[in-house]
């Protein structure tokens, strides 16, 4: 969205007296006398003319002096928001039936890609990335304020691209690394999955102190049936990670894990250094400058 204003628009105040002045303060000339005067047309109307033209010059360089200026809210630069990482389990167990609606056979995964694509298009101010881990993690998405990208990556991913296991130090690990550029205040990864770690080289309680190095803030989701997901691990990674735990048996409270996870995080990371603006005085200035030559110009051919 592009919003239209003015630095200064006090300067208008000059335009009324300037106006006023120009019409009433009559200039002197030297009078030249020459006899064939039916050269020179109609010189009245030109000097109706000339004063419109004049009119213009005074508006276009109070307008000038105003400084008009354009933001444009739709730069990321001008958000609102935080820099997020959801952090996706894609073992094999995430293909599991059950999560949904009764007699829904969705999977688990497939449920968590269309939630977590819900969340992501509803976060309009926010810089999102995602990671997928099983027994490894890497980055489908890097951090990036495109929403379309974002749920499109979503969407190509599948159960099973990172291995069959758990490594949940390492999806941890991964997404500080990808945040490792962010500039933001506000950091946060929201790490789900439906089971324990039992893969990966970087422990959970390494990751954890990489978090917490970071200044990132660590949320937690464990979805499934009461014993499936390290219910004691998860809980005590969002402790220190300065996060929450969530649990989550189906569908719809999955949902509203997330939509209380929305709530929470909203915090501003904007600030007036990186407001994206442009100006548009020099236009108004070059066409003052062009109406100011053709009047001399149209003098000197008097002349």
């Amino acid at each position: 969205m592009n919003i239209w204003s003015f630095d200064f628009p006090w300067a208008f105040l000059l335009l009324p007296p300037l106006l006023y002045c120009l019409y009433k303060c009559k200039m002197t000339l030297e009078p030249r006398y020459f006899p064939h005067l039916q050269f020179f047309g109609h010189v009245g109307k030109w000097r109706n003319f000339e004063w419109l033209l004049k009119a213009m010059v005074v508006t276009l360089m109070v307008g000038a002096i105003a400084t008009p200026v354009v933001v444009d809210y739709s730069d990321p630069r001008n958000r609102n928001g935080i820099d997020m990482v959801l952090s996706i389990d894609g073992s094999g167990s995430m293909n599991a039936s059950g999560f949904g609606e009764e007699g829904s056979r969705e999977s688990r995964f497939e449920i968590v890609q269309k939630i977590a694509s819900d969340f992501v298009m509803k976060r309009l101010e926010d810089n999102i990335g995602v990671v997928l881990f099983g027994d490894f993690a890497f980055i489908a998405s890097p951090v990036t304020y495109e929403k379309e990208i974002i749920v499109e990556m979503i969407g190509y991913l599948s159960h099973g691209m990172a291995g069959e296991n758990t490594a949940i130090g390492e999806g941890i690990a991964m997404s500080v690394h990808a945040l490792r550029d962010s500039k933001a205040r506000s950091k946060v990864i929201i790490l789900l999955t439906d089971g324990e770690n039992n893969s990966g080289v970087i422990s959970p309680k390494e990751a954890v102190e990489m978090v917490k190095r970071s200044g990132i803030r660590l949320y937690t989701i464990g979805i499934g049936k009461p014993g499936e997901f390290d219910n004691a691990l998860l809980e005590q990674l969002a402790h220190d990670g300065g996060g929450k735990f969530y649990a989550a048996t189906n569908k719809k409270e999955l949902q509203s894990v997330y939509n209380e996870i929305d709530k929470l995080e909203r915090t501003s990371i904007k600030s007036e250094q990186h407001t994206f603006f442009k100006h548009y005085y020099q236009w108004l200035l070059a066409a003052a400058l062009g109406i100011i030559f053709i009047l001399m110009w149209r003098r000197r051919v008097r002349v």
